[in-house]
């Protein structure tokens, strides 16, 4: 980089880096920056600065003709230091674009990477961080989408199916190994074919933005294997492409998507927009924090060196600034825009609820959303708590929204290991749990059905352990939950006894056809159609091995085929996922539901009051659904 670099003044809009065919245009917000330097950086690693002298509504930027896709950048800004009025301006820390949409490298975890020096976290460290800090890349936005089209597929006919992009495909034998455990590995035919021959509708891949290995995992040999430890709202996580760092993954990403779309199956992803990877006070200084602290975090309000934590992560997105709510919504469209994905599911949403310390179906997040020509379009699923106060908020969501039905899943467990149990919930929970839904002029598919997700026992370990074996975590057992309504079937683990391996493939078989027979939307774990196991292992994030990862080559096939069965049954008939309530009356000289005992006699009130009956009979009539 000797050549002068010629700076043009540029747009404040869009922001973050926008390659346009001719150069570059560069564009970061802060409130509080008193100065701004772009650095960009050679294959060497050498560093030029570029200083952005425009500003308009706290935008500062700059265009570059010289610049082109695959160039390195990071911003170092000038500021406030004042930590306890919430103020961490620090130029000696190079941080990343937040609307980066690629994002090279990884953090080495060392003392520049923080804003004090070990042993002081009162201190303040100048360290340089550039050599230790991944890199925001200016990718290249243009892309043959060809005749691609988003499947649209009904909430009433989706069969979804959360998967983890690495853990599918990193074992699959029939993908070639370089595209193993990457998004060309998941669009691969092999495991479309897969998919497709499965019957789902939809995959809801772990999260793919761009996130970060947390310093205590890294120290213990471990990864964020789950990745819910978001840095990059806009970049896909560059670990999973096979073609490289430099914006090879934004096209390997979309042509994922082409992939999947062209054998009719949605890309729903799991986003984390309740906090960032920057953690408390204590972590690292990598992007938000350095830029505007105060504007893109929750600060607790008599001591604005803390963060407010609803999350359990150490630091909360400050939904209630308007910049914050307006990168959260940018993300969200250039999601469904320019990487053609058909949907989202929250996580913690009721987080991004919290305006100010209860959760208000009302906030400016939810209208936002609701007023939004793009997202309010495409499926939207939250998981509806967080840790807070209040934060339990199952059947409080807005109208557009589906969520994760956890009282769907605890009932349903506590059922089938034989629990003392309101046989009224577990009938309320089949039909689409109209007692969470009707009153708020919802319909079935704003329950996300399951009975097993990435948190929690696998399928086939709910059946064969009742406690949690997390010893690999290295936590000595205090992680992952401890109540997980699970029942070995008479012995902890693998087992040789015949009579309770039999027991164990029933119970699965009870679950799965409980589950796809169930009112609302389908939810199934990768892995458990075919007998996928985690040795009891019930929080398996930090896990990025054979412990979390799919293996092909001890496939239940017998659950495979049942699983499969089940889901043409599904959808062969249409009763079986109907678009609205059953009424309980006669249609057309018959009802649309009926409830029997095992002798054939309708259920009478003292039946249902009873609360131990141990089996019931449901009576779904095809002649009775009043709507096309």
């Amino acid at each position: 980089m000797t050549d002068p670099i010629e700076i043009w003044p540029g747009r404040p809009y869009p922001l973050g880096a926008a390659y346009d065919g001719g150069g570059t245009n560069f564009s970061l917000f802060s409130e509080v920056a008193e100065r701004v330097e772009l650095c960009l950086f050679d294959d060497a690693g050498g560093e030029e600065r570029v200083v952005l002298d425009e500003i308009d509504a706290s935008c500062w930027h700059a265009y570059l003709p010289s610049v082109t896709p695959g160039q390195r950048y990071g911003y170092r800004v000038h500021g406030p230091w004042a930590p306890d009025r919430g103020q961490r301006c620090n130029p000696a820390k190079l941080l990343l674009d937040p609307y980066a949409k690629a994002i090279e490298g990884q953090v080495d975890w060392v003392q520049a990477c923080f804003p004090y020096n070990f042993g002081d976290e009162n201190s303040r460290n100048d360290d340089d961080s550039a050599p230790h800090v991944p890199r925001s890349v200016v990718h290249n936005p243009y892309f043959d989408w060809g005749n691609d089209r988003p499947p649209d597929i009904q909430l009433n006919e989706s069969v979804i199916y959360e998967v983890h992009v690495k853990g599918f495909t990193a074992g699959r034998p029939d993908i070639p190994e370089a595209q193993r455990g990457t998004y060309a590995g998941l669009g691969h035919p092999a495991a479309i074919e897969y998919l497709t021959k499965l019957g789902i509708t939809a995959v809801e891949l772990l999260p793919v933005h761009q996130f970060i290995h947390d310093a205590q995992l890294v120290e213990r040999g471990l990864r964020n294997y789950w990745g819910y430890n978001s840095i990059g709202f806009l970049a896909p996580h560059n670990e999973y492409a096979a073609s490289g760092q430099r914006g090879e993954q934004v096209a390997e990403f979309k042509a994922m998507v082409r992939a999947m779309h062209e054998a009719g199956i949605e890309v729903i992803l799991d986003v984390v927009y309740n906090h960032t990877a920057e953690g408390s006070h204590m972590g690292p200084i990598l992007s938000l924090k350095g830029i505007d602290n105060a504007a893109y975090y929750r600060l607790v309000a008599d001591n604005r060196r803390f963060y407010y934590d609803t999350t359990g992560t150490g630091n909360s997105l400050n939904v209630g600034h308007p910049h914050t709510l307006q990168m959260i919504m940018d993300s969200l469209r250039y999601w469904v825009t320019d990487m053609h994905v058909d949907g989202f599911r929250f996580d913690l949403a009721a987080s991004l609820a919290r305006q100010f310390h209860e959760v208000d179906r009302l906030s400016a997040f939810f209208d936002l959303i609701q007023q939004d020509p793009v997202v309010s379009q495409v499926k939207l699923i939250a998981e509806p708590w967080d840790i807070g106060e209040g934060g339990y908020q199952v059947g409080n969501f807005p109208a557009l929204w589906s969520e994760w039905n956890g009282q769907y899943r605890d009932t349903v467990r506590d059922f089938w290991r034989g629990e003392p149990a309101t046989l009224g919930e577990f009938a309320s929970r089949l039909t689409g749990s109209s007692d969470l839904y009707q009153a708020d002029s919802r319909h079935p598919g704003a329950s996300v059905n399951f009975v097993t997700a990435h948190d929690g026992f696998t399928l086939r370990d709910l059946v064969s352990y009742n406690e949690k074996h997390n010893e690999a975590n290295g936590e000595d057992g205090a992680d992952g939950e401890s109540h997980n309504r699970s029942w070995n079937c008479g012995a902890e683990g693998d087992t040789d006894e015949q009579d309770i391996l039999v027991l164990r493939h029933r119970q699965q078989r009870n679950f799965l056809a409980t589950l796809l027979l169930s009112q609302g939307v389908t939810m199934l774990l990768s892995g458990d159609e075919s007998g996928r196991t985690q040795g009891g292992n019930n929080n398996a994030y930090c896990q990025d091995n054979e412990i979390s990862w799919q293996n092909w080559d001890h496939l239940d096939e017998d659950l495979l085929e049942f699983t499969r069965r089940l889901i043409a049954l599904r959808r062969e008939h249409p009763v079986l996922r109907r678009r609205r309530w059953f009424q309980g009356l006669p249609i057309r000289g018959s009802v649309d539901l009926g409830w029997c005992k095992p002798d054939g006699a309708e259920m009478s009130d003292e039946d249902w009051d009873a609360g131990s009956a141990p089996t019931v009979g449901l009576f779904l009539n095809g002649e009775a659904i009043t709507e096309r």
